[in-house]
């Protein structure tokens, strides 16, 4: 009875020694075949937002310079300013297949009591480009200029409704605030402000809003059409060709403010390691290629790189920053 026991404890000792290793074995496995099957590209607005063009506009890249092997499929999971999707992202903690991008509103949608995650709760993997507002109207639109509209909304606070692809308190409200709040206009919240997940370019052409404050690069085609026409950006100097370099200042009509629209790639929260450092080597490389400059040329996207670590420390410092706009035009949650 004593040998048998013997034989059955030893017996167990080898079960559990070889499932150790086994798994010890597949997280190798993993790591040194990683990327292996599709990837998950995720835009966290709809189809043809800033997100989505800069998603897509990365994967085409990868793909086209060969630095990525692997299929990326890329996919929209709109809702909240992005909000729906940092809760997704919950959901596959510690995971090393998905990989998204995001701007302002992580932060934003924080601080004003959209949700409970920040940029705490993603992975940081390289900032890329910088991007600005621009304020858009109707090309059939009685303003032609920003100082227009402020001027209309110091006579009458209700006179312009401004609409946005971000919820209230966000990025694309905010950014006209700031412009708002430096020509001196104090009741900044009673200023009717319009979100909609994705269709505000459709809302500004059919005369439902007055004024689109957006991303330059999301209504680029029909600022070049003339379908829209730009009444400022929000650079503190003329960017992209053409056309969208003719796009002036709000500093160059005299509103003292800028707002710069960073956008930057994250995975999860707790991504692998071995992924994190995959990553930050591909966008490394990726940002000096001809085919990235050229789409950064493009859409009209400054360079604003930065790897993972400092992207983090930059993320710490922005969040600060818009804690003090939110508290000035009283959003801080």
């Amino acid at each position: 009875m004593e040998k048998r026991r013997i034989v059955t404890l030893i017996a167990a000792v080898f079960i559990l020694t070889a499932t150790v290793v086994f798994a010890a074995g597949s997280g190798e496995n993993e790591e040194a075949q990683y990327p292996k099957g599709n990837l998950d590209f995720v835009a966290p607005g709809g189809a043809g937002g800033g997100w989505d063009l800069t998603i897509r506009t990365t994967a085409k890249v990868l793909k086209d310079t060969g630095l990525v092997k692997v299929s990326m499929p890329v996919r929209n999971n709109p809702g909240a300013g992005g909000s729906v999707h940092l809760t997704s992202l919950q959901e596959v903690k510690g995971t090393a297949r998905t990989i998204t991008v995001y701007s302002p509103p992580l932060i934003l949608t924080n601080l004003n009591g959209t949700t409970e995650y920040s940029y705490n709760d993603v992975t940081p993997l390289a900032r890329l480009i910088a991007d600005y507002a621009v304020y858009v109207v109707a090309a059939d639109s009685p303003y032609k200029t920003m100082n227009d509209v402020m001027t209309a909304l110091k006579k009458d606070i209700k006179s312009v409704k401004i609409g946005g692809n971000s919820s209230v308190g966000s990025m694309d409200h905010i950014q006209f605030l700031i412009m708002a709040k430096a020509v001196g206009i104090k009741n900044l919240k009673e200023i009717d402000y319009v979100s909609f997940d994705e269709s505000g370019s459709a809302q500004v052409l059919g005369g439902h809003i007055d004024l689109f404050s957006t991303g330059l690069s999301e209504v680029l085609g029909l600022i070049e059409s003339r379908d829209l026409r730009a009444l400022a950006q929000s650079s503190d100097h003329r960017v992209g060709e053409g056309i969208i370099a003719e796009i002036s200042t709000c500093q160059e009509q005299g509103i003292d403010a800028t707002f710069v629209n960073w956008r930057g790639i994250f995975g999860p929260p707790e991504m692998p390691e071995y992924a994190v450092s995959y990553w930050r080597d591909i966008f490394a490389k990726m940002v000096k290629t001809d085919e990235w400059k050229a789409a950064r040329k493009t859409n009209g996207w400054d360079d604003a790189y930065l790897d993972g670590p400092d992207f983090k420390t930059f993320l710490g410092e922005v969040n600060e920053e818009y804690k003090g706009v939110l508290s000035d035009i009283g959003m801080l949650n």
